[in-house]
């Protein structure tokens, strides 16, 4: 409205914003110590048309994303994957985390062989195990709740071709979060050189 411009032309401005925060300084590597949980995004069957109902519960119908919070810094690195198997899991935390530095997980499976890598504590979510002394991922979680606090009340929805963006965009917000509204300007200018971004691509 205060721009004077249509609504299609608003969504690409902001599509072209969240861009921004894919790669730069951010994605040098963490020292922990490391918090790395998964988690699914998307809708819940309950509030689907009928006729796109699957019955089925869960993680059905939903987009699995892992993400890593360095709790010395603050910032977060998530991505939108395929799956949350072993190897899927393993190389995001292996290009994330510095090898030999803290890392707290959840008792997923697919984190075991990581402990040869790293100094690993893991909590048990499985029998109401939340907080041991240090060891938590309660950092990561609360990034997990506000981008879903936003999938809820501002967004209602994330296509599965768009996610990406949002999740990098939540993630990159938080590694700027100490900076000035000038600075925080300047980052993102400077991060969306090299990043074009046409209106077709985003509605192909």
């Amino acid at each position: 409205r205060d721009l004077g411009i249509a609504q299609n032309s608003a969504w690409h401005m902001l599509q072209r914003i969240r861009k921004a925060f894919e790669g730069g300084e951010e994605d040098a590597m963490f020292t922990g110590p490391v918090e790395v949980d998964e988690t699914y995004v998307g809708g819940k069957e309950r509030n689907k048309h009928e006729s796109k109902r699957t019955g089925d519960r869960g993680t059905q119908g939903k987009v699995a994303v892992v993400g890593a919070k360095d709790r010395a810094t603050g910032r977060v690195r998530a991505r939108v994957v395929a799956d949350t198997s072993k190897e899927t899991l393993q190389d995001f935390v292996l290009e994330s985390a510095k090898p030999g530095s803290k890392l707290f997980t959840d008792e997923h499976p697919a984190y075991k062989g990581l402990r040869f890598v790293y100094d690993m504590d893991t909590v048990r979510h499985s029998v109401r195990e939340y907080v041991r002394g240090n060891a938590h991922v309660n950092g990561i979680e609360s990034f997990w709740a506000t981008l879903k606090r936003a999938h809820k009340g501002v967004y209602h929805k994330f296509s599965k071709k768009h996610l990406h963006r949002y999740v990098e965009d939540f993630a990159g917000r938080c590694g700027i979060r100490s900076l000035d509204t000038l600075e925080q300007m300047a980052y993102v200018a400077q991060g969306m050189k090299g990043k074009r971004l046409r209106y077709r691509t985003l509605t192909a």
